[in-house]
């Protein structure tokens, strides 16, 4: 069964945001880095997604600048890049038809954020018939304030467990860094 990398939304916009000092993981790009190289080596698809939020102004506005790769992620001449301006990967690009055209059946998901992007990227993914492996360590998020103001925040470390305990066994497999890379 081919396999796919999805490297979803580790971008520069995110690093722009006051938020990025409480990010779970600071050196994503360094932790998803393997996962490419060991990609290309075994010949999967390497599928490359940055978030947009045009004429919003936001840091995912295209022409405030940041809408590129955090330094030391690469794509290589050839691999798909996707612009999504959903949540999840597949909504608004033509992701389920590269995948298809390439014979992909198996995805695994890296990037920023933990439950958001990447989790609801999982979600579709399996309804959508795919073997779905969640790196989770190779995510990052941030903490979520309380629907009340006065309520008490959710951890990054809790946004982390609640998001495994939602997709394992039923929408992905979750795994760490070494175990995909000892696939």
């Amino acid at each position: 069964m081919r396999s796919a990398l999805l490297v979803i939304d580790i971008q520069e916009s995110f690093r722009q945001r006051p938020s990025w000092a409480d990010i779970s993981n600071p050196g994503i790009a360094a932790t998803v880095a393997p996962l490419i190289a060991a990609a290309r080596e075994r010949g999967d698809l390497v599928v490359w997604v940055l978030h947009s939020e045009p004429g919003t102004g936001t840091v995912f506005d295209p022409q405030r600048g940041h809408l590129r790769y955090l330094e030391g992620l690469e794509p290589l001449p050839g691999e798909p890049e996707l612009v999504k301006t959903s949540r999840n990967a597949f909504t608004t690009t033509g992701l389920q038809q590269l995948l298809t055209t390439e014979g992909v059946r198996h995805l695994i998901v890296t990037g920023i954020q933990t439950e958001q992007c990447c989790e609801t990227t999982a979600r579709v993914a399996a309804d959508l018939g795919y073997d779905v492996t969640f790196v989770t360590e190779a995510t990052a998020t941030f903490p979520i304030a309380h629907r009340d103001p006065d309520g008490p925040a959710l951890s990054t470390e809790d946004v982390i467990a609640r998001t495994e305990y939602a997709l394992a066994g039923r929408f992905a497999t979750i795994a760490t860094v070494k175990e995909v890379l000892a696939r």
